[in-house]
């Protein structure tokens, strides 16, 4: 039974009749040098050659069935052999298949079978030598380059030159969008107004290379639409509030971001100048305000190259002598909002923002000759800055001893006066709020913790803070810049002695 099996076991290797013969692996061996190969291992070889080729040609075949053809290229191949990790084969192309042709049957040996063969080319060499040699070009690659930086083509190679021809340099007329004059400037606007007049007359000067900032059609319409939507402020808030939302969330407003803060500038500059002294000026300032808050909440936009022309606007509107009496307070709050909202986002970045935004409201609030509403918008700007501001400004800096004198010298019934009060103990009840109940601090009795109030706060606010020792006890604990903390044990006692008294 066992040599039965045996030789079953063999057959299959001895009978083996697939397309692939056992004689083509002993003419491969041949070539090589490899005389002595046993019948088994070529049939195993011819049958493991078959398996390799069904698997190629398989794999092929799914990538012609995905290209949608019902021919199979040479390029299909190349692709299965890199899916089983095969190195490809060279020399074919699909555009250019070979040409097999059927060669002539052997009468010697007829158990050879069909042969099939690449037809070689016939090629003149006198043909070959006479016509002229082309130079291959490169074939096709990719790279790639800036189209612009912050809205400003940049001068490569692969850009268009961006040199202004001369009938650039002084056009004539205005271009038109949808039936409103709009003049773009070449460039991104600067801090420095551009008179062009002086330049068409003024002597001739080294020429500098400047890039010519083109807007799309869809962006100058946009502009025009945005702009004629905001200003002039009417009672219809529909067109102003898309506006607004439009600003605030659509993305591809980079190019347009240079143009938008220039105009919310020169806007300001205006409305100030002529007084602002109206009900509609004090809307257009308002509006104006708002863009500048949709241009910080849009995340698209790359704000930080135009920090120092967003600041002025609003440190001009917070800090402006006369206001609109009816729109003031609300201004000046909005723009401490928008300067908080400016120095949270970006004072990560520029740790020197803050200090800088301090000194200059410091400045405002304790320097002579300010008015009512200069100091009143340092305030508020020192609470959108944070408690700490507050307390060096109105604490430590004796913002509030300044402001407390100049109040006790005037009537205090004007709007500006009282807007002026609200404004330093909104500020003092940031760095302590008050209590619920509060409890009235008597002078006989608590004369340390008076005194001390009267020195950091003035008289003026010291007689409405001392109505409530709870709060004055958190107004003095928040001035510890210079403080003894004996001081501190000396009023918590004298404030339990006066409980306990009573």
């Amino acid at each position: 039974m066992s040599t039965t099996n045996k030789q079953k076991a063999k057959a299959p290797h001895s009978q083996f009749g697939g397309l692939y013969k056992s004689e083509t692996i002993r003419d491969v061996a041949e070539s090589l040098n490899i005389t002595s190969l046993s019948e088994p291992v070529a049939s195993a070889l011819a049958s493991d050659v078959e398996y390799r080729i069904h698997q190629v040609v398989e794999e092929a075949g799914r990538f012609m069935r995905h290209a949608r053809r019902t021919t199979m290229t040479t390029s299909d191949i190349d692709q299965a052999l890199r899916v089983l990790n095969i190195e490809p084969l060279y020399g074919h192309f699909p555009h250019n298949p070979p040409t097999f042709r059927k060669a002539l049957p052997f009468p010697q040996l007829p158990a050879a079978g069909p042969v099939y063969f690449v037809e070689d080319e016939e090629i003149d060499f006198d043909r070959v030598i006479r016509e002229e040699k082309i130079t291959l070009p490169k074939g096709v690659s990719w790279t790639a380059h800036w189209l612009a930086v912050e809205g400003v083509q940049p001068l490569i190679p692969e850009n268009p030159p961006a040199i202004p021809r001369e009938t650039d340099v002084a056009p004539t007329k205005d271009t038109k969008v949808n039936g409103t004059s709009s003049l773009f400037p070449l460039t991104p606007p600067s801090s420095e107004p551009i008179h062009s007049t002086k330049k068409l007359h003024s002597p001739p000067q080294q020429p500098q290379q400047l890039v010519k900032q083109v807007l799309s059609r869809e962006l100058q319409l946009y502009y025009n639409r945005l702009t004629t939507s905001l200003l002039p402020p009417t009672s219809d808030t529909t067109k102003r509030a898309a506006a607004l939302a439009s600003l605030r969330n659509d993305a591809g407003l980079q190019a347009l971001l240079p143009y938008l803060v220039r105009w919310v500038g020169d806007g300001v500059v205006k409305t100030l100048k002529e007084g602002a002294g109206s009900d509609n000026e004090g809307r257009v300032l308002g509006v104006l305000l708002d863009v500048i808050c949709a241009i910080l909440d849009n995340s698209t936009l790359f704000v930080e190259p135009y920090l120092h022309q967003l600041l002025p606007p609003i440190l001009s509107v917070l800090l402006h002598s006369s206001l609109p009496w009816q729109h003031s307070t609300h201004l000046r709050t909005l723009s401490a909002q928008t300067l908080s909202h400016l120095l949270t986002k970006y004072s990560t970045t520029y740790p020197s923002l803050s200090p800088r935004i301090m000194k200059t409201l410091l400045l405002a609030l304790v320097s002579k000759g300010k008015s009512f509403g200069t100091r009143e918008g340092a305030i508020r700007g020192l609470m959108g800055v944070g408690k700490e501001a507050v307390r060096k400004g109105l604490l430590e800096g004796g913002g509030a001893r300044v402001v407390g004198s100049e109040l006790s010298m005037s009537s205090g019934k004007s709007t500006g006066e009282k807007a002026l009060v609200d404004a330093v103990v909104g500020a003092l009840s940031l760095i302590h709020p008050p209590t619920t109940s509060p409890q009235f601090s008597h002078p006989e009795t608590d004369p340390t913790t008076i005194t001390r109030l009267r020195e950091i706060v003035g008289d003026f606010f010291a007689e409405r803070i001392q109505k409530d020792s709870g709060w004055t006890r958190g107004i003095l604990a928040g001035s510890l810049g210079d403080v003894d903390m004996s001081f501190v044990l000396l009023s918590c006692c004298s404030a339990l002695l006066l409980c306990l008294y009573q």
